[in-house]
């Protein structure tokens, strides 16, 4: 990795941490409730009407019906909007009524905080169901997912009481004194430096020169007409105007990351110049994505009273995403050998002068795509700068990994503490095995209970995953969109699924997803992924909650060293990541020997 990619990481990194600590305070105000009276007076006239009462705590079982009834209440919104938005006002461009399957897979995806997208944006959605739907559901699965760490931090704390919180009372708060302040700030300073923000009908721009396409020759019948080979037939065209979507970005943009959501308003996404133009806007994004993980961590450990707790888990996630940098990086920087097999650009070395520039853009280059990419999968957000399947074999592997491994490294917003937490409650059973007593985390036992709800909650994702890429693999209508069979092809099917399950959202492009077979089937994925990891969570936080706290004895392992930090990230690695193993080795690993061995 050059200088420049590492003088990258360690300025984002550093920034990330700048950031993060001032942030954590205020994130632990809000979960213990400690607002300021102000802020109380503001909340307390729409909590009456709504009959919340924050003071008034939940059972995990409340809490988790609660979440349940709201989140499904929100698929049920997000898929009418779609479904009559041609009806419906704010639709300059008349976009016609989503189909039923891209309304079922896009709602779920958005309330999951997943934001896969098999649709274009632009030529899709309109402007009141980017901003109505997507939008809103960009805030409320975000503040989701911090409410579940809330409950499951509420947990560690309370004692001999079994409540984990009000679900109403924190989903209210996280959007409207977390959420939306910081979105509204980072949303100005995005259109100060060009991201559109505007109502207006798309533009018609005249070309400085004339573009010649081709598209296919349609019969009487309104299909395609094919030759006598089965080949559609192409009619030549040429066209001296472009059309240029606007609409309401800015404000979707701050939240997407944010909310580590990852919906672009666009279907380039933060690859379009309308989305991130500038390369101020490509680093605000990026520590977007990781700042509210990162204060969380941070915050945990403030709230459970000993903030090395937090450092010891943020310690983890940095040490697993750095080492995915240091492996995607060079992978891209060596490029393609065989283009410089062909003496095309190549170096000294034999190696690609350029690196691996297919499906990135000019003005971001190698360094800031690949760490981009990193950033994006390791916290599950999905928005991309460059095309994840135009990366090299390994290049793209890394993305795959970071999400394989359960969305733990910095992860969602909330999603993605609560999933690393579930790994130390492995650890330290793990570490009482090997010493014979009973493990204890942060002051209470760890028994059963909690170690069968925790095989729960990380066994989910990987069944899911590998479930439905067998399936998908082995039916017609799943291979059909591959664009690229073999290998590549697989990778495809795999980093869907992948995606899908662990609500990510990205994608390797190639695979043309958006069928009613696809559609169904990750819709599905993400809906598990997502929610049969929640309930065990919460099922851990009730449990803990209601046991009494343990002193520390001699024999009490150290959960805040680097000791502990080592046996974190071997069990993320162990646990994690060795389900997907043969599945790599049949995507990304074969391809990478092929390529170089070629």
């Amino acid at each position: 990795m050059n200088s420049l990619a590492t003088l990258n990481l360690v300025l984002f990194l550093g920034l990330v941490l700048l950031l993060a600590w001032p942030l954590a305070r205020w994130i632990t105000r809000l979960a213990s409730g400690r607002l300021p009276a102000w802020m109380l007076a503001v909340e307390r006239p729409f909590m009456r009407l709504a009959g919340i009462r924050p003071a008034q705590g939940m059972h995990w079982k409340q809490y988790a019906l609660a979440l349940l009834i709201f989140n499904f209440i929100g698929v049920l919104v997000v898929y009418g909007l779609q479904r009559f938005q041609d009806i419906l006002p704010l639709n300059p461009q008349a976009m016609g009524a989503v189909s039923p399957d891209s309304a079922f897979n896009t709602a779920i995806s958005f309330v999951a905080n997943t934001n896969w997208q098999g649709y274009g944006g632009e030529a899709t959605m309109s402007y009141l169901t980017q901003m109505l739907a997507l939008t809103v559901q960009n805030f409320l699965s975000a503040a989701t997912g911090i409410a579940v760490v809330f409950a499951l931090i509420r947990g560690f704390m309370h004692k001999l009481s079994g409540h984990v919180g009000n679900f109403w009372s924190d989903i209210c708060r996280i959007t409207l004194w977390l959420l939306l302040p910081l979105s509204f700030v980072l949303a100005l300073v995005f259109v100060q430096q060009g991201v559109i923000q505007n109502f207006d009908a798309y533009k018609n721009v005249q070309t400085l020169e004339a573009t010649d396409y081709q598209t296919p020759r349609l019969g009487a019948d309104g299909q395609p007409v094919n030759d006598d080979k089965g080949q559609p037939v192409m009619d030549a065209q040429r066209t001296t105007t472009q059309t240029l979507a606007m609409g309401p970005i800015a404000s979707q943009e701050s939240i997407k990351m944010l909310g580590t959501n990852g919906g672009g308003f666009l279907n380039a996404n933060s690859a379009h110049p309308y989305e991130n133009p500038t390369p101020l806007t490509n680093l605000l994004q990026i520590l977007a994505i990781f700042l509210i993980p990162a204060a969380l961590c941070i915050s945990f450990g403030q709230l459970v009273g000993d903030w090395r707790q937090g450092v010891a888990v943020l310690s983890a996630m940095t040490v697993l995403f750095v080492a995915g940098v240091l492996v995607a990086t060079p992978a891209e920087q060596a490029g393609n050998p065989l283009v410089a097999a062909q003496g095309v650009d190549i170096q000294a070395s034999d190696l690609q002068a350029g690196g691996n520039m297919e499906g990135k853009e000019t003005r971001f280059g190698i360094s800031a795509s690949s760490l981009f990419a990193v950033v994006t999968t390791a916290a599950s957000c999905g928005a991309v700068n460059a095309m994840h399947d135009s990366f090299t074999p390994i290049g793209g592997a890394v993305p795959m990994v970071m999400m394989m491994l359960g969305e733990v490294v910095f992860g969602g917003v909330g999603t993605g503490l609560y999933g690393m937490l579930v790994f130390a409650i492995l650890a330290v059973f793990i570490a009482g095995l090997m010493i014979g007593r009973t493990p204890e985390y942060l002051g209470k036992k760890i028994e059963p209970y909690e170690m069968k709800m925790s095989a729960v909650a990380l066994l989910v994702t990987p069944i899911v995953v590998l479930a439905g890429t067998a399936v998908a693999v082995l039916t017609p209508l799943g291979t059909g969109s591959v664009a690229n069979p073999g290998v590549h092809g697989f990778s495809e099917i795999l980093y869907a699924f992948t995606s899908a399950a662990n609500n990510n959202g990205s994608a390797f492009a190639g695979l043309s997803a958006n069928t009613p077979f696809y559609n169904t089937l990750l819709g599905i994925a993400m809906w598990l992924g997502r929610f049969l990891m929640i309930v065990p969570v919460l099922a851990i936080a009730g449990s803990l909650a209601a046991k009494k706290k343990v002193p520390v004895g001699e024999g009490t392992l150290p959960t805040h060293g680097p000791l502990f930090v080592v046996l974190l990230i071997g069990t993320v690695l162990l646990v994690g990541l060795l389900n997907y193993v043969p599945a790599l080795a049949l995507g990304p690993v074969v391809e990478h020997l092929m390529l170089w061995t070629h």
